[in-house]
């Protein structure tokens, strides 16, 4: 039963509606009304049917008070690491600490490749976010004097300045499905952050396992990564599958994951109010109370 003590948290991702109460800002405010911790909304920069998704974020935290913020997860193929590093730190300090950063590889390398991205291997797309996360992590160090060097392959800073830092510590979380991403995770991120869509039964166990020993390799405690899910289901009366069926469904799947793999932050996808309100009222507080008399708290 893995704990790596952190709080409890919900959040939602954010995708388009049709409904004009379902627009991406509309639920990101409704996500803040209803409670959540996070809200967070996916980026394809090379599909014209989304916004954009730093100009959303901005705008977001404009319409917002309490809620935290973050991609999900940001597509660093198409997204340089320096200037994105200093707009995370600008729009952190404008909200007042509320932004976080999530990133992936890449992983749709033709629409990547057509709006001018460099495709990639898998090995290489790793490598490549390793070297961004120096070059982030180096921007953001504003008190270090000396000039940021990062001699990378496929990312690099020659004499860059520093800065700014940002108003809190940024957590950074990594999409990731390969045990070679999550070493890179146990070595260098904060968070994992899978879809449960993607996952086989037992892959946050040995993904668990693999970040766990990367840590350790690392001289890290494991326990500083927080383990994060994106969940997708749909609300109905009667149980047809995974996430499937009614809100006690729900809770009994979601405490299951908190208490057995050390998830603690869930991530409800959707583009209908009703669904998050529904999550909100009736599987949140329930799943709080589960896990909390589960780990005898």
């Amino acid at each position: 039963m893995p704990d790596y003590g952190h709080t409890l948290e919900f959040g939602t991702f954010v995708t388009p509606g049709n409904d004009p109460a379902s627009t991406p800002v509309a639920l990101a405010e409704l996500s803040e009304r209803l409670g959540y911790d996070l809200a967070t909304f996916q980026d394809h920069p090379y599909q014209p049917r989304f916004l954009d998704a730093w100009t959303l974020l901005s705008y977001v935290a404009a319409r917002t008070e309490r809620i935290h913020l973050a991609g999900n997860v940001l597509n660093l193929p198409l997204r340089q690491p320096a200037v994105l590093a200093r707009s995370v730190a600008s729009l952190d300090l404008l909200s007042g600490g509320r932004i976080e950063l999530a990133l992936g590889a890449g992983g749709f390398w033709d629409p990547i490749a057509a709006m001018g991205g460099r495709r990639l291997e898998p090995g290489q797309a790793v490598q490549a976010l390793d070297e961004a996360l120096q070059i982030i992590r180096g921007i953001w160090d504003a008190d270090e004097r000396r000039a940021l060097h990062v001699d990378g392959e496929f990312h690099h800073v020659h004499g860059a300045k520093r800065g700014p830092a940002p108003a809190h510590p940024v957590q950074v979380w990594l999409g990731a499905l390969r045990p070679r991403m999550q070493r890179l995770i146990g070595r260098s991120a904060d968070g994992w952050l899978p879809s449960l869509t993607y996952l086989k039964p037992g892959d946050l166990a040995r993904g668990n396992a693999v970040i766990d020993q990367a840590a350790s390799d690392a001289g890290r405690d494991p326990r500083e990564i927080r383990r994060m899910v994106n969940v997708f289901g749909r609300f109905g009366p009667t149980v047809t599958g995974q996430l499937q069926g009614p809100p006690a469904l729900w809770v009994e799947e979601l405490t299951g994951l908190a208490v057995e793999d050390g998830v603690s932050t869930f991530i409800v996808a959707g583009d209908d109010p009703t669904t998050l309100q529904t999550f909100a009222e009736e599987v949140l507080p329930a799943v709080r109370a589960a896990v909390g008399a589960a780990r005898g708290a």
